[in-house]
């Protein structure tokens, strides 16, 4: 009976009003854009980000309703990332290749830790899979795509506002969800404690800091391409971690 609160129809915004709205947030979705574009690679068009984000604003807009007490520009917000998400997974921009790729090297970093009893360095991951330092690097660049949307909101969807907070939920708030979802946050903060400090500090830098790429490599004293190197590494490692330890991670990795 109480769901039946939330079942109120949601009152049009007229046209003229609409219409400035919708230009009022356009500089939100170039911003939203800009900053996923930043962690994709060169072939991903910013300009296809801004469409897909435009779509996002416009159902915003369209299905915007201030008596859940919530800002338009938060509810747009979430609207026009989650297009933007949608976007790239509709388009299949990580092809099975890389994907295949990534389990591959993420296998390689499970068996050369299970070999040595310690964090593999990428000499020892690369020599796993029988290739050199120089092409395992090359390897890791191509394997940048495929971070986003993965660990990105692990942590109680860090960087997107949940849905809880402003419409009814199914199952999100229930005990079991947030068991679930607190264990693998403990399951990632313990798995981060024991990679490679470098590491350690690009994924605090990126993730927590929200810095991007060249503004980490500026940091650190490398090139953004390095930085790209060592943050899909770390990626790798969490994976490879987690899934030695969460129910079932095996499996959906597999798919």
């Amino acid at each position: 009976m109480a769901a039946a609160a939330y079942c109120f129809p949601v009152e049009r915004v007229p046209s003229e009003e609409r219409e400035r709205l919708i230009v009022e947030h356009l500089p939100q979705v170039r911003l939203i854009a800009r900053k996923i574009h930043e962690r994709l690679p060169a072939t991903i068009l910013f300009e296809d980000l801004i469409s897909a984000g435009a779509v996002g604003l416009i159902s915003a807009i369209d299905n915007y309703d201030p008596r859940q007490n919530v800002r338009l520009k938060t509810y747009a917000e979430f609207r026009i990332r989650g297009a933007i998400l949608d976007s790239l997974r509709e388009g299949d921009w990580a092809p099975r290749l890389k994907r295949r790729l990534a389990r591959e090297m993420e296998d390689a970093v499970a068996k050369a830790e299970h070999r040595l009893g310690r964090a593999p360095e990428e000499a020892e991951i690369a020599a796993e899979l029988c290739m050199s330092v120089e092409v395992y690097r090359q390897r890791l660049g191509d394997l940048a795509a495929l971070d986003i949307g993965e660990l990105e909101y692990s942590q109680d969807d860090y960087e997107r506002p949940s849905l809880v907070r402003y419409i009814s939920a199914r199952d999100e708030d229930s005990p079991a969800v947030l068991l679930e979802k607190a264990e693998l946050e403990r399951l990632i903060s313990k798995a981060i404690d024991c990679i490679p400090k470098p590491e350690r500090l690009i994924l605090s830098l990126y993730f927590y800091e929200e810095l991007t790429l060249k503004e980490i490599g500026e940091v650190m004293g490398l090139h953004f391409t390095r930085v790209s190197q060592l943050k899909s590494q770390a990626i790798l490692r969490l994976r490879n971690a987690i899934a030695t330890r969460w129910p079932g991670a095996r499996q959906e990795r597999a798919r």
